[in-house]
């Protein structure tokens, strides 16, 4: 084994695994209303893809799913059961349609599937709970691995990015290379969005976004579509 292969953090291959879009929790069946958004021309080009997902990076993801998962894994590395549960029951709270919380509950019950099989200890003690939200698992995971938790925020928010322009490409559709490049514009952004998630007092959690609510309420009866949500 050489000196650099030696180097490389056992942390940064579980954070590749957990953010990986072969992840079996069904990620890639969902647009969180994109979908929607591009049949009511909201989204019709790769700029506006890249538009919209910042517009929710740092309306959503920076002031609500980003401070909730630093709070969840600190929960975890507490073993405060009772300090999660109001964090999913935040998150949730803050999902605006019932799609949106149909998925975080539909993802979290496929991610306490996956606890199970890493053999995470504490698993099946927290199962129940963790069933309802994905964010706790990924968190209860992060935190279980050792994964720092900037890291750990980074690669939730890189990993929702790529799952949404790869919705796009379908739904737009967009080229490959136009989704890639729009992937590299918002990730650009995601450590700006991961420190003001980090600074954010207890109080200052909470996000709206109109537009998604909009999107993805009206994707419920969309006639035809490709995606859960």
């Amino acid at each position: 084994m050489t000196d650099t292969a030696s180097r490389v953090p056992p942390a940064l291959l579980r954070l590749m695994q957990l953010v990986s879009p072969s992840l079996p929790v069904g990620a890639f069946t969902y647009s969180q209303g994109l979908e929607w958004a591009v049949e009511a021309g909201w989204i019709g080009d790769a700029d506006d893809t890249e538009r919209w997902l910042s517009d929710e990076l740092w309306a959503t993801l920076a002031h609500l799913d980003l401070p909730v998962a630093a709070r969840m894994m600190a929960s975890v590395a507490a073993g405060d059961r009772d300090a999660l549960a109001h964090w999913v029951d935040l998150l949730l709270a803050g999902r605006e349609s019932a799609e949106l919380r149909a998925e975080e509950r539909q993802r979290g019950r496929a991610m306490a599937d996956l606890l199970r099989v890493w053999d995470l200890p504490g698993n099946t003690e927290w199962r129940l709970l963790l069933a309802q939200s994905q964010t706790a698992g990924f968190a209860f995971a992060a935190e279980r691995w050792h994964i720092p938790v900037a890291d750990a925020l980074g690669g939730l928010a890189f990993a929702w990015a790529e799952n949404l322009v790869l919705a796009a490409v379908k739904a737009v559709p967009l080229g490959q290379s136009d989704g890639q490049r729009a992937l590299a514009r918002i990730a650009a952004q995601v450590p700006g969005a991961v420190a003001l998630a980090l600074a954010l007092a207890d109080d200052d959690i909470g996000a709206a976004s109109p537009a998604l609510a909009i999107a993805s309420a009206r994707h419920e009866r969309q006639y035809t579509r490709l995606f859960r949500s």
